[in-house]
This record gives C-alpha cells, sequence and structure tokens, in this order.
C-alpha cells in the first residue's frame, strides 16, 4: 500500500488540473442601450453582479450568463418593457473576463384600458378628485409602474388626510396583454363617510408648562369641521414655532371616533427652560467682540417669554432686551415689546441710540408673516475727520410705526433648492407726532433659488430701497441706507458704498443692490461658490454702480450652511480684498 501511492499521486494531480483551469474571475460587467435608471435597476436584478471581482468556476458562470436574460427582462417591466432583447456576450480571455449586455427595448406596453374611480362621499371631494385626475400613468402612456403605484398611495393617502377612514380599495387590477403591447387599468375605492373633527386633547409630561387653555387657542378647527390633515399639521407647525416644547406628537386618533369625530391627541414634552448663547464676533469697523445671550422660553404658564443679549466689541456695543406675549387669539403671532441700546465710537464716527419698539405678529398663512410696530428713537451721532479734543453732536428724535411683511416659499428652509423668499418694509414719520423730519420709506429684498442638477444651485438676489423726505441731513444714521459688505455687495467693506464723508458713508436715501451665485458641492457637505455683486447707495436718481466679485467655500454643517467668501471690488485698480463669513439659512 505504501509503494502505490506515489505512483497514483501524478495522476491524481492530472484529474484535479482542470478544475484549477477552469476558475475565473469576472472584471466588469458593460450594460449597453438602458438610460442610467434602468441600467441601475438591470444590475441589481443580476445574480452575475455579485459574482464581479469573484473567482466562480466556468459552470458557475455559464449558469449565471444563463440566468442574466430573463433577470434583465424582469428588471425592465417596471419601466413598461415587457418583451426587450437581450443579448449576453461573454468579452475578453484567460481569467479575468467581462462580459457584455446589449438591450434592444423593443416596442414598450402603454395603457390601453383606464378605469380609475372612487365611489361614496369621497368620489365628490374636490381633492380627491384632483388626486383622480394627476394619475399616472394615462390612456396611451408608457405603462410604468413606479408612476401607477405612487398614484395609487397618492388617492389612497388622500382619502385618508381627508377623513374617509373607512376607505377600501376593492378593486386592483392591471392586465398586461404582451401580444398588443397593451395595459388595462381598473382601480376603484368604496371611500365611506367622511369623520369630522373631535376634540384636542393636550397632555404635557412629566410637568405642564403651559396652561391647556393657551394651547387650545392654536387649535385651527371647531369639533364637527370635516376632517383635514392640513389642519393637524398647522397645529403642529404652530406648537413647533412657540419653542416651548422639545417633543411634539399630534395623532389622530379614528380608532377613538364617536359619531365619526375623530378626537386628535396632542402629547407634549416641555423643552429646557432657559437657553445660554456666547460667541465671538469680528467686524472691520467693530473690531473683536464677545456676543452672550440668554432666553427664557417661558417665564410662567401663560407662555410669556423673555430675551437679553449683549453684542461686546472694541468699537460697537448693543444690549437688546425683549418680553413677548403670545397673541393667538387672531393669527399665530406675538406681542412683543423691546428696547434696544447701541454705541459705535471709531476713528470716523460716534454715535449712540436708543430705540423703543412695540409690536404685534401674525401668521397670516404658512407662506406670510406680517408685523405691526411702533418705533420710538432717540439717536446722537457725529461724524469725526480730524483729531479734536470737541465734538459737534447732532440729535434726532423720531417716532414712527412700521409694517414688515416676510414670504417664505421654499423647499426646504435650512438649504432651499427652489422657490422665493423676500420682506417688504414701509414705515414714515411726520413732525406732526414729534418726530424732527417728516419721511416715508420703502425697503425691499427678494432671493430666488434654483437647483441645477443634484449638485449645483443658482442664487439671485436684489435689494431695493428708497426715501422720500426733504430734510435727509435730519435723518440719523439708523435710518439711512448703506451698500458694502457681507449680504450686500461682496468685495467691499461694511457701508463703504454710498455718499462719503472721508472714509465713511454717510448714508443714502436710497440703495440698489444684485446678486449672482452658482454653488457646485462637491460632495453632499462641502462645495465651492462663485458669485459678481453689484449695486449702489446714492442720493440722486442714478446709482454709482460699484462691482464686486468672488469665490467662497460652502460648507453645509448641523445647524445650517456656513458660508466663507473672498471677494475683489472692480471699480478701483486698488482695491483690496475682503473676507466674509456667514452661518445660518440663506433666507
Amino acid at each position: 500500500m505504501r509503494a502505490a501511492l506515489p505512483r497514483r499521486l501524478p495522476a491524481l494531480l492530472l484529474a484535479c488540473a482542470p478544475l484549477f483551469a477552469q476558475a475565473a474571475t469576472v472584471a466588469r460587467i458593460d450594460i449597453r442601450g438602458l438610460d442610467e435608471a434602468m441600467a441601475q435597476n438591470v444590475r441589481e436584478a443580476l445574480s452575475l453582479d455579485q459574482a464581479v471581482g469573484k473567482d466562480v468556476s466556468d459552470a458557475r458562470l455559464d449558469a449565471l450568463l444563463r440566468a442574466a436574460p430573463d433577470e434583465a427582462r424582469g428588471a425592465l417591466e417596471p419601466f413598461g418593457y415587457y418583451d426587450p432583447k437581450v443579448a449576453i456576450a461573454r468579452t475578453g480571455s484567460g481569467a479575468a473576463p467581462a462580459v457584455t449586455i446589449d438591450v434592444d427595448l423593443g416596442t414598450p406596453v402603454r395603457v390601453r384600458g383606464f378605469s380609475v374611480v372612487v365611489d361614496g362621499e369621497g368620489g365628490n371631494d374636490a381633492d380627491v378628485r384632483a388626486d383622480i385626475a394627476a394619475f399616472q400613468p394615462k390612456p396611451g402612456a408608457v405603462f410604468g409602474h413606479a408612476p401607477y403605484e405612487a398614484s395609487k398611495a397618492r388617492i389612497s393617502r388622500g382619502l385618508a388626510q381627508h377623513g374617509y377612514f373607512d376607505a377600501e380599495l376593492q378593486r386592483h387590477r392591471v392586465a398586461v396583454t404582451r401580444a398588443t403591447h397593451a395595459a388595462d387599468i381598473d382601480l376603484a375605492w368604496a371611500s365611506g363617510a367622511r369623520y369630522a373633527f373631535g376634540v384636542a386633547r393636550f397632555d404635557q409630561t412629566p410637568t405642564m408648562a403651559i396652561r391647556p387653555q393657551l394651547l387650545a387657542k392654536l387649535v385651527p378647527w371647531d369639533p364637527g369641521d370635516p376632517y383635514d390633515q392640513a389642519q393637524v399639521d398647522r397645529l403642529r407647525q404652530s406648537l413647533q414655532a412657540l419653542d416651548y416644547f422639545g417633543r411634539i406628537e399630534v395623532t389622530p386618533q379614528p380608532d377613538q371616533a364617536q359619531d365619526h369625530r375623530v378626537p386628535v391627541g396632542v402629547q407634549l414634552t416641555p423643552a429646557r427652560r432657559s437657553i445660554y448663547t456666547a460667541g465671538l464676533s469680528y467686524g472691520t469697523t467693530s473690531g473683536a467682540g464677545v456676543r452672550l445671550g440668554v432666553e427664557r422660553r417661558y417665564l410662567n404658564d401663560r407662555g410669556h417669554k423673555a430675551l437679553a443679549q449683549i453684542d461686546w466689541a472694541q468699537k460697537r456695543k448693543t444690549l437688546t432686551l425683549q418680553y413677548r406675549i403670545p397673541a393667538f387669539a387672531w393669527l399665530d403671532g406675538w406681542y412683543t415689546l423691546g428696547v434696544q441700546a447701541a454705541n459705535e465710537q471709531n476713528t470716523y464716527i460716534d454715535t449712540r441710540r436708543v430705540e423703543f419698539i412695540a409690536s404685534r405678529s401674525g401668521e397670516i398663512n404658512r407662506h406670510l408673516t406680517v408685523t405691526a410696530s411702533a418705533h420710538a428713537l432717540r439717536e446722537r451721532w457725529a461724524y469725526v475727520t480730524t483729531a479734536r479734543s470737541t465734538v459737534d453732536y447732532r440729535y434726532a428724535t423720531f417716532n414712527f410705526p412700521a409694517l414688515q411683511a416676510d414670504y417664505v416659499d421654499v423647499d426646504d428652509r435650512l438649504f432651499p433648492r427652489a422657490g422665493v423668499a423676500g420682506s417688504l418694509l414701509l414705515r414714515g414719520a411726520t413732525t406732526a407726532l414729534g418726530s424732527d423730519a417728516s419721511f416715508v420709506q420703502v425697503h425691499a429684498r427678494a432671493s430666488w433659488f434654483h437647483g441645477l442638477g443634484a449638485r449645483d444651485r443658482l442664487i439671485l438676489r436684489g435689494e431695493l430701497g428708497q426715501t422720500y423726505t426733504g430734510a435727509l441731513v435730519d435723518m440719523p444714521p439708523s435710518l439711512r441706507f448703506y451698500a458694502g459688505g457681507n449680504r450686500s455687495i461682496r468685495g467691499y467693506n461694511d457701508r463703504e458704498v454710498g455718499p462719503r464723508l472721508g472714509r465713511f458713508a454717510l448714508g443714502a436715501k436710497n440703495v440698489v443692490t444684485a446678486s449672482a451665485e452658482v454653488e457646485h458641492y462637491f460632495t453632499s457637505q462641502w462645495g465651492m461658490a462663485a458669485f459678481v455683486d453689484s449695486g449702489s447707495a446714492f442720493d440722486g436718481r442714478v446709482p454709482d454702480w460699484h462691482t464686486g466679485v468672488g469665490l467662497g467655500v460652502r460648507w453645509r454643517s448641523p445647524v445650517g450652511p456656513v458660508r466663507v467668501d473672498i471677494g475683489h471690488g472692480l471699480d478701483h485698480p486698488d482695491s483690496t480684498f475682503t473676507l466674509d463669513l456667514n452661518i445660518g439659512a440663506d433666507l
């Protein structure tokens, strides 16, 4: 036995040699004749794709190649192609072959028969009828599974959102006839009766922070009103805007309905009562500084709020105190009493002001907020052009009303890629009410956002302000317009553009600025921007245009976009470069 083993060993090695020789590694799979979405779906459906980069035997590879055509055809059915021609070819030689899949899509399956109906009360609901009218695919269109399922889900969801909690999908049939490349859709829902709103039940745990009577004023429906999920969402948004609560759950409870009235449960967990903020600042005109603040989210169970902030820099200091009272009887909003004291002293201006403000804000709808306010302003200022022991101060007292409207309609308030936002401020004073001069002022800002592909976006901004007065010289610096600096004309320093006294802008009657910016993101968080800004602050009819260009770095941080811009003015060959830093949303 021992002598026979060496004689058999060569025979055994020869027998095993073909097994080693038959091992191969699929280098790649090339799919041709399809768009990106179709090719990706086919690739994910291929068992062969799991063998890429791995050693497989020839027998295993042959089995995978035989299965590939049927897998590819199945992956194309969701796109409406039920009879494509698929050719598989093994290319290359040696132990690392490539596989090429050529696809001829052929004739797509199109919708022929089409019946989508909702029986019962829901069939007369305007929003449900709109969902039916928007159903895709329509007769004559390619039968795609994704739009079909999305449209079906939209109708079911719409019925539930409008209170048809007993709705049932009674027929859901799609018959595909391959020979004629046709699909017949037959869908039917029975809506049942529409439910109505019941009461909203508030529950605050572990302790009650805000009295329920106050929160009840936020409920936008009366018991017995037809159920509408949009009203539930409105209540949730109103509660979030209060900033009283760390956790908010607003849940309709159709299982507890009585007489077709659905109660709504509201589970609330109070947030931390106090918010403390701190930060560092630096400005070319203000110098280095520190910012400190404290806000009491709720002072009492009536929901009153208080805020104190101080910005203490080398050459500019600001103190802000604010007290807010909820004003829900009319619209979501606040009564606000505030005072701001500011002091700025540098080599070219010396100014101090105190301003008292009383305002009432209200949310007209989910896009528009309006604030009416009354202001009492006392300001002292002087422009310093030479060193001297005494300064000739000017004083001004102004009492005036103001009305501001803020409009936001964007897809994402933190990082918008589509939509518009803007504000309009109207204010004016008259000597008849104790002001030192009469004026009317309008100031408008607008931004437009537009996505350019998956990684780029275009941002256009504009600003227009005009003052109607015959006594601009009597108006203090805080009531004048300026241009230059961050969020104005990058490439110029803060308040650099406009009528000047030496190096300092005096402030102007009018202002106009425009900006165009393109951002490109290399990753989901990091990107860069190129921009051009132009505009002027001016007293006459024709602005003295100044233009700046530059580049910036963008970081989508968890707290909002961080923007670092380097700009350069084009109106003087000796213009310096400016550096601007912004943190927060673009709106």
